[in-house]
Order: C-alpha cells, then structure tokens, then sequence
C-alpha cells in the first residue's frame, strides 16, 4: 500500500497508491517513536511533566483510575505515576468514490491510522519522560470543532505506572507497554501469567455501494438478504482485523485480549463509515498459568 507499518518499515510501492487492499496488509503511517523526545509537545505540556517529575519525586501522582482500579494496580506490584497524554489535530484529505461501487477509501483509511498513532506515540514519549514502564487504562477519542469541518482532534490518554520492584516490563520494541485493560483485568492478567505488551489496531474506511433503482424496486415487500452491503461490511471489518492481527505480530505478542470493533461515520455521509479493531496484544511471563477461582462478594447495601 505504500504505508508505513508499526515498527516503521515501509512496504514496496509509493506513498498513498490507491489499489485492492488485501488481508493483513498495512494500512498506517506509523508515528517514528523516540525515548526522550519533546517533539510535538508545547512549551505548557514541557511544563507539565517537568512539574510531575517533581510531584513524583515526592510521592504524588495523578491517575484516571477508579479507586478499586488504583488499589489492584498496587496490588500487582505497579506504581501510578501520572496522568499522560497525546494529541494531534489532523486535516483529512479527500477521495472521490463511484456511488455504485464497493470500495476502501484508501486516503481516509491512512488519515485516520496517521493521526491515531501520533497521539498515541506523543502520549508514550510523555510516560518515557516519567520513567514509566507502560500506560494502563488507555482511551482513544476523536473530537471536531466547528472551525474545521475537515479537522479533527485525536486523543490518547491513559495512566503511566512504574513496576514498583524496579522490574523491566516495557515492550519487546523499548516503548513503554500500553494497554486498554481496566486496572481489574491488567491486575487478573498479571496474576495469570501474563502481561500486556502494546496497544494494537486496525482500520479501514470503506465506501459502501448504493443500490440501484431496478433492484431495490425488485426488494419491495420481500424478505431479502442484501448481498452487496453484506459483502462490503464483511470486507472492511475483515481488513480492520486482519491489520490489527498483523501489527500484533509486529510487536511480538503470543495474543489478543479485550479486542473491540467499533464502526463510525464521523461526517462523511451515510455510505463512508470507518471500521475499527483495536485490542490489547499480551505475552506468557510463566509456564504455569494458574487462574485464581472468584471470590464470592456481597454487597452491603440495601
């Protein structure tokens, strides 16, 4: 495809040459990570890590953990250390598709992979200036303002955490693990045997055809499977997760947990909707992987 895949290769062919998309294929522009780099951050947000190195020199942190997720972090032998973010506000390009005609929308697909992956890696640059191990709890949003109605704000935003025994339990790569897990399934994870290693997705914005006249007159009043959205549903959640799949390997992970498909338009119309699978790859620190049977828990309350 000309895209960059997650660990910075570039595939034979030219950048942003449109063609059939095939499964597993890369369809990103991967963000260049570099420990202790500032790239990209402003002048406030060099600001603000120099003040969190300070507070956690002192024993403070901030955390968008939940209480009971804070306390089992502890407990799994991981220390918050602060609150960390990436952001990238990204113009998305344009590409004409034929109305009758089921196709990846090449240019939004390499968008939307682009501006996801500079927040992400903006937001990893940030907890390698903390020290940190990895980013638990992670949360992918994207936000339009009225001034841009081709702009978009990509967000990741997620807690840094430090294994309290001075233990190594960064990626395979160096960057700091991140995982979408709650601070309950990263703690049951941990305590099974394994470990989170990085944050993994794929996406693909598909145009799907619209019907013709002479069909969808012959579809009245019956009970019909419509072939033609079906087919290009299943075609683009395919790519989205075979290019998950594909950058989980990348990073070297033995698995998938916690993996979502989400769909959206975000404004192109009712006929362009993006695709996307994103999940937490993980890797065996034990051979023997005990599970711990559930505690039976009553509430108190009436």
């Amino acid at each position: 495809m000309g895209f960059l895949d997650r660990r910075g290769e570039r595939p034979q062919g030219q950048p942003g040459q449109a063609g059939p998309a095939q499964p597993g294929e890369s369809a990103s522009v991967a963000a260049p990570y570099h420990a202790g780099s500032l790239e990209g951050l402003p002048e406030s947000g060099r600001e603000r890590l120099e003040r969190m190195r300070q507070d956690i020199a002192r024993g403070f942190f901030t955390s968008d953990l939940s209480v009971n997720e804070f306390l089992l972090v502890k407990e799994a032998g991981f220390e918050p250390l602060g609150l960390v973010l990436g952001s990238s506000i990204y113009h998305i390009g344009f590409q004409q598709a034929a109305w009758n005609q089921n196709m990846e929308m090449r240019v939004l697909t390499q968008a939307m992979y682009h501006a996801r992956e500079l927040a992400m890696t903006r937001m990893e640059e940030e907890a390698d200036q903390l020290g940190a191990d990895g980013i638990v709890g992670v949360r992918l949003t994207i936000g339009r303002y009225d001034w841009g109605a081709d702009m978009a704000e990509f967000i990741a935003v997620g807690t840094a955490v430090r294994h309290a025994g001075g233990e190594l339990q960064r990626a395979p790569s160096g960057r700091p693990f991140t995982s979408d897990l709650s601070g309950q399934d990263f703690s049951t994870l941990l305590r099974a045997g394994y470990r989170p290693v990085g944050l993994v997705m794929g996406n693909c914005v598909y145009h799907v055809a619209r019907q013709g006249m002479m069909q969808s007159m012959r579809n009245i009043g019956r009970n019909v499977e419509m072939t033609n959205f079906t087919q290009a549903l299943y075609d683009a959640r395919e790519l989205a997760m075979s290019r998950m799949q594909s950058e989980a390997e990348s990073v070297q992970a033995e698995g998938l947990v916690g993996v979502r498909l989400n769909q959206a338009s975000h404004g192109w119309g009712s006929h362009v909707i993006e695709f996307m699978a994103i999940a937490t790859a993980v890797i065996a620190t034990k051979a023997d992987h005990t599970i711990e049977r559930p505690a039976l828990v009553l509430p108190l309350t009436g």
